[in-house]
């Protein structure tokens, strides 16, 4: 593991926080753990450096709390949560009409473009009386911050959701030893796919991208698509494909790629709590000595979870040997179901699964069970026991999942890793690489996987062990800070 050099103040701004409120049964105010592979990955920050992180509030406690210092431990470092809290109709806008159903569905080259996106008055309605507003309150939240306090910052503004923040901060704060880092968790797709998005709009998101200090990526391919988009319809700016540079009204944007990863020694020691090692018993005692496919999703159309359900029943036609011998898990966390188009892929899922088990299975035998929630530590004694892990993502900024399960797997078990994902640029060599559109080929994958002779399993594990080991969430950080130091925009020891 990376030592991370020392560090500035450190703001992160996100739609979501590390953590949320509510209250149980008693009326007792709890705190839950974020959700997401966002959340995931930066709450591995908060244990090794102090932050500040604002975020929206997302319950009524959340609201009532408003800021203030977390009790982290006496071992762990400072974090102290600031929310904001934008009215219902603004947040509405924000969320369920533009980020989500238009700028995550461009991202994840999810269009149907023949019938969507169908761009009307309420669109418009929701960017200006929504997505602009609510990027308002973060860029006035992140400056109070910085007013009251008089050290130099790094702010680090995270994805999709907050693409016009850095420009309006810009625009309140003239201190220019103060750096804004902008980070895009999700695929960015090239040039001709951005001309489906209205020029005013588009406009907006690159001009405030343009306005960050370095912009990372989780893959070199999407960094280049920014240039090539920013030189597409940025008829202004100075594109530098050999310094990887923008330089667009008087200032210098540099893009890199920082895949992102997860905390290591984190993970491990969950995976030893006594919750994780009941729910691991409640796994071994439920499928006995039979073989584990597993996947770990939030309930998303870019996931590609049906054709993973398809590919496993293309497997049962080719492969009739493992009929009663393998169970297929999918653990499923809930994501945007007020989208309609989120319910209806939710249906569609359930149905794919459904299917399966009323055509294969038995009184002995359930091929596919199905478990919907958000736990964490059972997905992590999940984790500790495939024998293959499936992630075949159409499209995936990165997925740590993919990470994560070879780091605790006890099984040396097998990852089936699509093309598609950020991931496979670190973690393809120790992979096997299906093309998310392939069932036939992923059926075949997940085959070799359970067949594959302990040898070659031990030494595919121990590359994506070493590899995640050595790129972990120190590393994803200590990248972004070295880089700001070879740029000459921060100074810092270490």
């Amino acid at each position: 593991m990376k030592e991370i050099p020392q560090q500035p103040f450190m703001i992160i701004a996100s739609n979501r926080g590390p953590v949320s409120f509510s209250h149980d049964e008693n009326g007792e105010i709890i705190m839950e753990r974020g959700s997401g592979g966002l959340v995931t990955a930066l709450s591995g920050l908060t244990s090794h450096i102090d932050v500040t992180w604002v975020s929206c509030a997302m319950t009524p406690e959340d609201s009532r709390w408003q800021e203030g210092q977390l009790d982290t431990g006496p071992d762990e470092k400072s974090l102290f949560i600031k929310f904001i809290t934008p009215d219902e109709q603004a947040y509405d806008g924000y969320y369920n009409q533009i980020t989500n159903p238009i700028l995550w569905f461009l991202q994840h080259s999810m269009w149907d473009v023949s019938r969507d996106p169908v761009i009307d008055r309420n669109t418009w309605e929701a960017w200006d009386n929504g997505y602009i507003v609510v990027n308002q309150l973060f860029a006035e939240a992140i400056h109070e911050i910085l007013e009251q306090n008089e050290q130099n910052a790094l702010i680090m503004i995270q994805d999709y959701h907050l693409y016009l923040t850095a420009r309006k901060l810009r625009n309140l704060f003239k201190n220019k030893k103060s750096k804004i880092l902008h980070f895009v968790h999700i695929p960015w797709p090239g040039p001709e796919y951005w001309g489906i998005l209205p020029p005013r709009m588009r406009q907006a998101i690159l001009d405030s991208l343009c306005a960050v200090d370095l912009l990372g990526f989780q893959t070199k391919g999407d960094a280049l698509n920014f240039l090539r988009t920013c030189q597409s319809y940025l008829p202004s700016a100075r594109v530098n494909f050999r310094r990887m540079t923008v330089r667009y009204k008087k200032a210098i944007t540099h893009v890199r790629d920082f895949p992102i990863s997860i905390d290591v020694n984190a993970i491990r020691r969950l995976a030893e709590e006594p919750e994780t090692i009941s729910f691991e018993n409640d796994f071994k005692e439920n499928f006995g000595d039979k073989k584990l496919i597993l996947r770990i999703e939030r309930i998303e159309p870019s996931k590609n979870i049906i054709r993973g359900f398809q590919a496993f029943e293309e497997m049962l036609e080719l492969y009739p040997e493992h009929r009663g011998q393998v169970t297929f898990l999918a653990l499923l966390i809930p994501s945007r179901l007020e989208v309609i188009e989120y319910q209806d892929y939710l249906d569609e899922l359930m149905a794919a699964a459904g299917r399966i088990n009323a055509n294969y299975g038995s009184s002995e035998w359930e091929p596919v069970r199905l478990l919907v929630g958000n736990n964490y530590p059972r997905a992590v004694a999940a984790m500790k026991e495939y024998d293959v892990l499936l992630v075949n993502a159409i499209a995936d900024g990165m997925n740590l999942v993919a990470k994560e399960g070879p780091i605790i797997n006890r099984r040396n078990g097998v990852l089936v890793l699509s093309e598609q994902t950020g991931a496979c640029q670190q973690l393809g060599k120790g992979a096997l690489v299906i093309s998310p559109c392939d069932i036939y080929a992923t059926a075949k994958a997940m085959h070799q996987g359970l067949i594959m002779n302990d040898r070659e399993k031990q030494k595919r594990a121990n590359f994506l062990r070493n590899n995640v080991e050595t790129n972990d969430i120190n590393a994803w950080l200590n990248a972004q800070l070295t880089t700001l130091k070879d740029l000459n925009l921060w100074e810092m020891d270490g």
